[in-house]
């Protein structure tokens, strides 16, 4: 039986091919979501980039932008008449391939920390409980945007320790003008502050960033995971490329609260190819 696993987020998409649980093939294309990006961007995908792609029997897309019902079945339509052979189409929430990515069929609280924030409460088959999702603007605590905004701001506002300052001006040569344009008028305002979230990990044991980060933390535990009643009962596991290059700290915010570190992984696509696996 062949399944395509589509793991697909707001800057890139990646597609896996299993053949009788083997894969066969594996690759990396642009990203689709249905909030920002025009039903265009995915029939792109679906038709040039995939142009002589082989039938398959089982589609299952994991999808940024896809929690509301109206987003997944306009996604599923698309993949019903590209794969039409296909007997299987299921189309869910990115935060649905954290948990089986990180959970399998285990009950737990499953995250999102990497550019954007989010989390679940996942009974080991389904969502029963979803945080609120603001979005980078106002929320995503903790996350890379998050993190590279206050570092950004720590900059700007002359906040940073000197030493700090002269790496930070040898690592990105920033001009205020520059940000703002960046921030304010240009496409990719979040992947663009992330991107400052790098500078924040590779001086993650400075005092100065040290707590800059574990602050952010302790406001996406307060946000994302004491929410739910059952938090210090539960593993508190995470996808994202924040909380694998940050873990250490992440691990002693989550012991201050008395959670429990469960796994956590830079990227869903292992695990979601051991889930469909079995």
């Amino acid at each position: 039986m062949r399944k395509l696993i589509i793991d697909a987020g707001s800057t890139k998409t990646e597609w896996i091919l299993l053949d009788g649980g083997r894969v066969v093939d594996r690759f990396t294309l642009g990203g689709y979501n249905p909030n920002y990006n025009e039903p265009d961007v995915l029939l792109d995908l679906l038709y040039q980039d995939l142009k002589n792609f082989p039938a398959v029997d089982a589609v299952y897309y994991y999808g940024s932008g896809c929690g509301t019902t109206d987003n997944q079945e306009a996604t599923a339509q698309f993949l019903r008449v590209r794969f039409e052979e296909a007997v299987v189409v299921e189309v869910t929430h990115d935060l649905m391939a954290v948990c089986h990515a990180v959970l399998g069929h285990d009950k737990g609280i499953a995250c999102i920390l990497g550019t954007g924030a989010n989390s679940c409460l996942y009974d080991g088959k389904d969502v029963v409980d979803r945080a609120v999702s603001l979005g980078y603007l106002v929320g995503d605590e903790g996350s890379g945007c998050y993190l590279g905004r206050q570092v950004a701001k720590a900059y700007f506002y002359d906040w940073m320790p000197l030493e700090l300052k002269l790496s930070f001006e040898q690592c990105y040569h920033l001009e205020l003008k520059e940000f703002i344009d960046n921030v304010y008028h240009q496409q990719g305002a979040s992947k663009y502050l992330a991107g400052f979230a790098k500078f924040a990990g590779d001086h993650q044991q400075h005092p100065f960033i040290k707590n800059l980060v574990k602050d952010g933390f302790r406001e996406f535990i307060r946000v994302f995971v004491l929410r739910y009643p059952e938090a210090r009962l539960l593993p508190v596991s995470f996808v994202g490329s924040v909380a694998y290059y940050f873990q250490e700290l992440l691990q002693e915010c989550l012991e201050a609260e008395g959670l429990t570190l469960g796994k956590v992984r830079q990227t869903p696509s292992e695990g979601l190819i051991r889930f469909h696996q079995s």
